[in-house]
């Protein structure tokens, strides 16, 4: 009992940067998580990792003017990643190049020019600490900057969720019956951005969209119904936030990275033996042949 106790509990108890980071990777996962299953569910994952890198322009303008403050960096992150939204959306209907190719090429530009603008002023600790994040240096700002954005994500999420399901499963079909499609859209854009922009404080500009994706990855292969793949996405979440948190802290490993890795093993397992993955689905094959 003491043993378990040491292991999974004194951590928190004892450090107040453990208890911080337990809090605010929690209040990630549960606004970024569902954030993530919309985004896999309109096939576009990798356009949120593009978005991911789409907001370091924008913080590193933030850091290089006013140093590693939260505040200036997350007014230039959310500038920069609605920036490169707009701007990705405008070239993919103004010419003849797809939305996967602008956005590619978006976040190509943004990610060379924010480590440039970065490499100006800082060193490569500053550099990793953008890339990467620190999960264990939360204060009390960004705390409440996630606790915010994860407040406007649910009470956004409850006010359009009839108009965000409607328009992945099935998008011709709200714009025949509503007018809601592009302003939903455009709202569910700055959801991501949001998301993105808060995850940045704890996971760095390259990992913030694994705890946005991954969980929501992994729900998919537990059920098809859109209310319970968010309440799934957001128990990998957090069981990924904590078994990160106690990787890193016994093992001294980041933090960042154990987290999307604990993430990255609940979705191989669910890969395996979820009840829509390889196994579930041969044994289902073999009883439908055998009968």
């Amino acid at each position: 009992m003491d043993m378990l106790y040491a292991s999974l509990v004194q951590p928190f108890a004892e450090f107040e940067f453990m208890r911080r980071a337990l809090i605010g990777s929690l209040l990630l996962s549960f606004s970024s998580c569902p954030v993530g299953v919309f985004l896999m569910l309109r096939r576009m994952s990798l356009a949120g990792d593009a978005m991911a890198h789409a907001i370091l322009p924008g913080a590193a303008m933030g850091f290089l003017l006013f140093g590693l403050q939260i505040v200036p960096m997350t007014i230039g992150g959310l500038v920069a990643g609605v920036i490169a939204a707009l701007g990705a959306g405008a070239v993919s209907r103004l010419t003849i190049q797809k939305e996967d190719a602008s956005m590619a090429a978006f976040y190509l530009i943004s990610l060379a020019l924010g480590v440039l603008i970065v490499s100006l002023k800082g060193s490569s600790v500053d550099l990793m600490n953008v890339l990467f994040g620190s999960v264990l240096a939360l204060n009390d700002e960004a705390l409440a900057l996630i606790a915010l954005i994860a407040g406007v994500t649910l009470a956004s999420l409850a006010v359009f969720w009839r108009a965000l399901v409607a328009e992945c499963l099935d998008p011709l079909f709200l714009r025949s019956v509503s007018r809601l499609g592009p302003p939903v859209h455009f709202v569910f854009l700055g959801l991501v951005v949001l998301n993105l922009v808060g995850g940045f404080q704890a996971l760095g500009t390259l990992l913030s969209v694994g705890l946005m994706m991954l969980p929501a990855a992994a729900a998919r292969f537990w059920t098809t119904r859109v209310g319970p793949m968010c309440l799934v996405a957001i128990l990998v979440g957090a069981a990924s936030s904590l078994s990160g948190l106690l990787l890193s802290y016994h093992a001294a490993l980041p933090s960042g990275p154990a987290i999307i890795l604990s993430a990255g093993v609940i979705y191989a397992v669910s890969i395996l033996a979820g009840t829509r993955g390889i196994v579930a689905t041969r044994a289902r094959r073999t009883s439908h042949r055998t009968a």
